[in-house]
C-alpha cells in the first residue's frame, strides 16, 4: 500500500508569494493566551502568516495579494483587541535648522547621581 503524506503547513518564517509585511501594535492583550489567541485568529484568514509577541505588543503578518491591512485589523477587533499600525517615526531635528544651539553631553545642570536619583538621600 502506497500512503500519501499529509501536506506539511509551511513555516511561519516563510514569506507568501506576492503580498506585503506589516506590523500592528496590538492592544488589550494580559496574558500570553491572548497573543496566542490573535495569532490563532489572524492565521485562519486565507494565505495570512502572523506572529504576535505578547512582551512587544505587536504582530508581524504577511498579508497575502487581495487581502489588506484593514482585513486584518478588523479580524483582531473581532476578537476583542485592539489594532493599529505604528505610527511612522519622526525625522530626526537638525539643531541649525531650529536655531537653536546643540546641547553638550553632561549640561543638565544636576550631577549625574541627581539626575539617576541617586546621591539625594538623606541621613
Amino acid at each position: 500500500m502506497t500512503s500519501t503524506p499529509a501536506a506539511a503547513s509551511p513555516p511561519v518564517a516563510s514569506l507568501p508569494a506576492a503580498g506585503q509585511r506589516v506590523e500592528l501594535n496590538i492592544g488589550g492583550m494580559t496574558c500570553a493566551s491572548c497573543a496566542a489567541r490573535v495569532e490563532r485568529k489572524l492565521n485562519r484568514m486565507p494565505g495570512v502568516q502572523a506572529s504576535v509577541n505578547y512582551a512587544t505588543e505587536k504582530a508581524v503578518v504577511h498579508l497575502p495579494e487581495g487581502t489588506t491591512v484593514a482585513d486584518a485589523v478588523a479580524t483582531v477587533q473581532a476578537t476583542g483587541y485592539t489594532a493599529e499600525l505604528p505610527e511612522p517615526p519622526r525625522p530626526a531635528v537638525d539643531d541649525a535648522a531650529t536655531g537653536m544651539e546643540p546641547s553638550e553631553p553632561g549640561r543638565t545642570g544636576r550631577s549625574p547621581s541627581c539626575a539617576a536619583g541617586w546621591g539625594s538621600r538623606r541621613h
